[in-house]
């Protein structure tokens, strides 16, 4: 089995309101990630994926797109421990 990876990832811009989270979830089902989304009370979105290197790379570099109507300003990515997240899911 492929070694795990896990990135911390906020992204800032307009990235509330325009489907985010939604499109966040439906890639990263597609692509195999486990994790989480949700936005932060001061604009951004908060996310985390768990899965092989190559999908959670692919994930990050997703975000500087993100969902069509989105405009996405910056990406901040920590690496870290993998921590066994299991699907993904939309916090609120």
């Amino acid at each position: 089995m492929a070694t795990r990876t896990r990135a911390h990832v906020f992204v800032s811009g307009t990235v509330q309101g325009v489907y985010y989270r939604a499109n966040t979830r439906d890639t990263a089902e597609e692509m195999g990630v486990d994790g989480w989304v949700k936005n932060l009370d001061d604009g951004r979105v908060e996310a985390v994926f768990e899965g092989s290197k190559d999908a959670v790379e692919g994930m990050v570099e997703w975000c500087y797109t993100g969902s069509p109507a989105a405009d996405v300003e910056d990406v901040t990515v920590e690496y870290e421990e993998p921590r066994g997240e299991d699907g993904f899911e939309i916090r609120y």
